[in-house]
């Protein structure tokens, strides 16, 4: 497996979802494959609209910077090295967690974005969307 198929994005929503109802807040899952494609937006129900724009900009970040969004929190501050890397990509950078690269053979082959709740709340989902990669579709391939 080199490339993410939307079979792959379907359990890994599928993954991502089942956490999001154990800690019970409705969330925006989005699977983008190595370019920062869309493969799959998951919208569940009642989930903030504007978390599905969110999403899909955190798993963006994670592919086009090739690694976990949370990691820009601290350098993107007031007076650190990359303040306003955000209004960079016409706004599309994401700086705080819940976006998370899905890598196969040290290469990013994709991104998941969670979005819907705190942010330790949306990586939880995102670690468990990853995990679902890792465990069961890598393991496959």
């Amino acid at each position: 497996m080199n490339k993410l198929t939307l079979a792959d994005a379907k359990k890994i929503v599928e993954g991502a979802e089942q956490k999001s109802n154990e800690i019970g807040i409705s969330m925006v899952i989005s699977v983008v494959d190595e370019g920062g494609n869309l493969i799959v937006s998951h919208r569940m129900d009642d989930a903030w609209i504007a978390s599905i724009d969110i999403s899909l900009n955190k798993a963006w970040t994670s592919v086009a910077l090739q690694m976990p969004t949370e990691v820009l929190a601290s350098a993107t501050g007031p007076k650190e090295e990359l303040y306003g890397l955000n209004t960079t990509n016409n706004g599309r950078l994401v700086v705080f967690g819940g976006g998370l690269p899905l890598i196969k053979d040290d290469k990013v082959i994709g991104a998941v974005g969670v979005s819907g709740s705190s942010v330790p709340n949306d990586i939880k989902v995102a670690e468990a969307a990853v995990k679902v990669f890792n465990e069961e579709i890598q393991a496959l391939a």
